[in-house]
This record gives C-alpha cells, structure tokens and sequence, in this order.
C-alpha cells in the first residue's frame, strides 16, 4: 500500500477528514522551510503540499505568486526542494506531495524527476498544467518509481472528462472548488456544494476526494468534509500568515501557524 492510500485509509478508520496543508518552498527563506513544514505537521497536518517555485505559476492568486517570485529571488530550485522534502522526511512520517508547473518536470527530464522525487520521500506530484491527454509519458514514469501522479478538475470539466481524470489520477483527486486562482475566501461558496457532490459519485470507492482553492477557515473544512470530501486543502492563508508573521518575530509565526492549523484539523472529525 502507497503512503497516501495508506495516510487515507487510516484516516477513514478514525473517522476523520484529512488536512493536506500547501507552502511555497523557498519562502521566505530556504532555510524557513524545514521548520514550517515540522510546524504544520505538529498542528495536526495530514500531508504537506511543497510547492517548487516556477515563474509563471497560472494556477496561483496573488498571495501565492508573491511567495513564489520571493522564493524563486531567495534562489530555490527544484533540486534545492528536493533536498528540504528529504530533511522533512527524515523528521516527520508524513506524506509529502510536489506541486509543480510542467516546464520544470521538462528541464530536469521526466526520469531524472523522479528519480529524485522517489528518493526524496516523495508520495504525490501535481501538476497544473499537464493535462492527461499529454501525460502518457509522465504516468508510466511516476508509476515505475511508485510516485501518485495527482490530476486535478475544475468546475468547469464536464461529467465525461471527470471520469476519464478520476480513472487516471492515483493518491488523490485534487478538487478545484471554485473558478479563478487559488486564494483565501470569506465563505464557502453553493457551487462549492454542488461541485463536490456532482464528484462523489464518480470518485467514491474509487479515489479519495481532495477540495481545494478558496478553503481558509474551520467551518470551510468542516463544510467540505460534512459533504463528503475525504481532504480540505488549504494553502493561501497559511502563506498569508507567514507574510504577515515572519519579519517581526518568527516565533509568533510559528505559533500562529501551528494553533491554526491546530483549528482547521479539528474541524475534520466526522459525525457518527
């Protein structure tokens, strides 16, 4: 059993949603992200999303694209993440999962990617940009190194292509809830909803359902997972949270972070 199927099942045994928690690697510094990844797992994370540093992240809204140019400007390579992904796992029995834009999977040679993804301790890489018409290449790749290749869906793919994503993704099915870039919001919006439970019947007891963009707050996470989601991912706010934190005291960073996180993982349990 793969380590995100595992980290689900166990999760569904203890009847609870997962908290997959995303930061830009690199930022602030390379050296902060050890410390915030140990962090986040110690306040309850699930799986901890790295996301590498490319300069065009599409996907991203602007708190995520600042971090992004931050780090990128702080010198963070994809070799560079790699190298922090397997000092985390040295630390943490946590899942990791990459984030990534395509260009750089490309540069380093698809092979040589995941070699060193599945050597880093990597379980799951996302890619935004790669559609699965165009991944053939990729997937046998990252089964033959036993790395999940992790497909996402908007709200705008139709029935039948969500099908032939939910039978092509591994780990898990990464939900995009809302149209746009990724982003903290006030409320959880009604598409949100609908959109997860227009997925359930095509995703249950097939792939584990994973909601992101937009997810900033308990009642979010607990919205979702009332609604049947089996993970929340939330990534803007804890970006913010650092932006905001790290310059005056680094400790209160790390405080703020942990008791957050801390938060968004009890909104998870399950009712019985």
């Amino acid at each position: 059993m793969r380590e995100l199927e595992k980290a689900f099942s166990e999760l569904r045994a203890r009847s609870e949603g997962g908290l997959i928690t995303y930061i830009t690697a690199g930022y602030p510094e390379l050296e902060d992200t050890l410390i915030i990844a140990d962090t986040l797992i110690r306040g309850g994370a699930d799986i901890v999303e790295l996301g590498i540093p490319f300069s065009d992240p599409i996907a991203d809204g602007p708190t995520i694209q600042t971090a992004t140019t931050k780090a990128l400007q702080a010198g963070t390579t994809p070799r560079k993440v790699f190298e922090i992904a397997e000092e985390i796992k040295q630390r943490n029995n946590t899942p990791l999962v990459i984030l990534t834009y395509y260009n750089p999977i490309y540069r380093m040679g698809v092979k040589s990617f995941f070699e060193v993804a599945e050597s880093s301790g990597i379980s799951g890489v996302i890619v935004p940009d790669l559609p699965i018409e165009e991944a053939g290449e990729y997937r046998k790749t990252a089964e033959k190194y036993e790395v999940d290749t992790i497909f996402l869906a908007a709200p705008s793919t139709p029935t039948e292509r969500l099908v032939k994503i939910v039978e092509n993704t591994s780990g898990f099915l990464y939900l995009v809830s809302i149209y746009g870039v990724t982003g903290a919001r006030q409320k959880i919006q009604e598409q949100t909803i609908k959109l997860i439970e227009k997925t359930l019947p095509i995703t249950r007891g097939r792939i584990p359902l994973a909601v992101g963009f937009g997810i900033s707050k308990p009642e979010h996470v607990k919205a979702i997972v009332e609604k049947g989601a089996d993970a929340a991912i939330v990534g803007s706010q804890i970006i913010k949270i650092i932006e905001e934190k790290h310059d005056n005291d680094e400790g209160e960073m790390l405080k703020t972070l942990k008791e957050y996180v801390n938060q968004l993982k009890g909104a998870t349990k399950k009712k019985t």
